[in-house]
This record gives structure tokens, sequence and C-alpha cells, in this order.
């Protein structure tokens, strides 16, 4: 089974991208033939500055390769790196529905954020949709907020198929990670860049104090009445680290324990954090101060990934009329 998933270099990736994607992407290694890209194409709806996009791009593969992606086991690439992902967006765009794109929920809500609409933005979902197909992908792992891309996708390759009277394409399902599906930011809304309120996967001492001191509570007196870990964002955030028993005796703190407040909760946060992550840390600025060997994996990973790449838009050249390509 061919696994395929992206993310984007458009910031400093948060607890949000671990759990909601980082996190699955490296335990799905072990479960299929998994080919994982860096999203550098879509991040230029957003990041428009050469040497930021280069920088974030390879801080993309460090944090990958330091949590544990192994290049053995997966692919791992740069998706400019394979431009015959570009080429055959430009089919799957002559055989879509303006209608189609037009029903997509994140460029509405992007344009209500006041992002600006460009052509780029309005095409995403059909670049999204040759990213996967061009791999001919059966399962990609995605967001919530991701799954109508999916479903656009396997439109599009029906739609392709139907339109050329061959089949070329296979159809891709998604897979949600349901139990991460909203990872709270420090305002409890969705983490995310856009909202200014991650936590950042490597922020380590002072700075990870900070923000986890900033994390917004309820303004009860721990003294004088329960907590309710039940609505409140240090819980959820730490329930993501914890074990069962932790959870357990965490909630049972929070409840009847008139010594405990947030303040010692965000201290048991930021514990976690560091236990979590603090070894890949030091192995991610290791990665990060060696640029040429995260480069040459990239380079791999795409040698290989263009290849099946190659193969499929030559199928679709064939079938449109075009020919092989030379």
């Amino acid at each position: 089974m061919r696994i395929l998933s992206g993310i984007q270099p458009s910031g400093e990736l948060h607890l949000g991208n671990y759990f909601g994607a980082i996190e699955q992407h490296i335990r799905l290694q072990a479960e299929g033939d998994a080919y994982f890209f860096i999203a550098d194409y879509h991040a230029l709806t957003s990041v428009q500055d050469a040497p930021r996009l280069r920088e974030l791009t390879l801080d993309v593969a460090a944090t990958y390769f330091a949590l544990g992606l192994d290049p053995a086991k997966a692919t791992f690439f740069r998706q400019s790196d394979v431009p015959e992902v570009t080429e055959l967006t430009w089919l799957l765009s002559c055989v879509t529905g303006m209608g189609l794109l037009e029903r997509a929920h994140s460029y509405k809500d992007k344009v209500a954020k006041g992002i600006h609409s460009s052509v780029g933005l309005f095409t995403y979902p059909v670049l999204m949709a040759a990213d996967i197909i061009i791999y001919k992908s059966k399962l990609v792992p995605v967001g919530q907020d991701q799954v109508q891309h999916v479903e656009m996708a396997q439109d599009m390759a029906q739609s392709f198929n139907a339109a050329f009277k061959k089949e070329v394409f296979v159809r891709p399902e998604y897979r949600i990670n349901a139990a991460t599906a909203k990872v709270p930011g420090t305002d409890g809304e969705k983490m995310s860049k856009s909202y200014n309120n991650t936590i950042p996967i490597f922020a380590r001492g002072k700075r990870l104090k900070k923000i986890c001191g900033s994390i917004v509570t309820d303004s009860k007196d721990f003294t004088k009445e329960p907590l309710d870990p039940d609505t409140d964002n240090v819980y959820a955030l730490y329930a993501l680290f914890a074990t069962e028993d932790e959870k357990k005796e965490m909630r049972e703190r929070y409840v009847n324990d008139r010594t405990f407040g947030y303040g010692h909760a965000k201290q048991k946060l930021m514990e976690k954090i560091e236990a979590r992550f603090g070894p890949a840390a030091d192995k991610y600025e290791s990665l990060k101060a060696n640029p040429k060997e995260l480069e040459d994996r990239l380079r791999e990973g795409a040698k290989k990934a263009r290849a099946i790449a190659r193969a499929t838009l030559d199928e679709a050249r064939e079938a449109a009329g075009l020919g092989r390509m030379l």
C-alpha cells in the first residue's frame, strides 16, 4: 500500500504539526510504502521570500529526520524537485470544473481571513490532487481540514479517467488521526501559525516557559474551588503527552488538590514537552548545522519519487494524446 502526505514549509513547526501530521507520518513509515514531501510549491501562496523559503524547507527536513523519519524506510523529498507534478496539475485543470474549486472550504476560509486571493490559492486543490495521484497513492493521512482536498483529488482522478477513457489514476482514500483532531493553541483556538498561538516543537528553557506561561486559562481561584480539566487548555495539551495513569492523576489534582493551580499544570506541561523533544532537539540542531547532508537526503528521495511520477505522467500524456516526454 502506497502512503502519501505532505507538509508546508510556511513557518516554525509546532505541536499542532507534530500531533496532527508528523507523529502519524513517522509511525506510518513502518506500515507501507511511504512517501512524504515538503510542499514548497504550495508554500509560495504565502511565503514569497526566497531565502526564507529555502531556510524553512531545510528546517522541515531537519525536524522530520530528528524526530525519527528514516530515509531507508520512507521516501522523503522536496515537492519542487519533482516538476512533473506541475504538468499534471495543468492536465487535471483541463478536466476540473470551476464549481468544484469554488466550493473549497480552505480557499473560502483563507480569503475570509484576508489572505490575498491569488490564482495559486484558488487552484491549490488541483496541485494537491496532482501530488496525491501522480504517485498512485492509496492512503493519504490528513487532518480534518484537508479531507475535502482528498475528496476533490478523487473527483479529479475519476474525471480524468472518464474524459480520456483510460484508468490512469487510482482512487486515493484519506485517513484522519481522529485522536488529535484539534490541538489547542495558547489562546484555546486551533494551534496555527496564522493565529500566532503556537508552541514550537523545539522550544526549550526560558522561551518555552514564557510560551507555556501565556496559555489562556479561566480565572478560578484554585485554593477555593475545583478546576475543570475538561475545559482547560493546559490540561488538553498535557493530555497529548501523558499516559492514561498520568491523565487520571492530573484530573484528580485539578478537582481535589487545593494546592495545585494552573501554574503548576503549566510546569508539568513544560516538563513533558522537554522530555519528549529534548533529545531530538539536539539532533535537530546538528542537522541544521549541516545543510549539505539535508540536501543530499532530499535529492535522494526525489530521485525515487520522480521515477514514479515520470512514469505516471507518461501514462497521462499518452491518454490525453500528447505522447511521452522526450
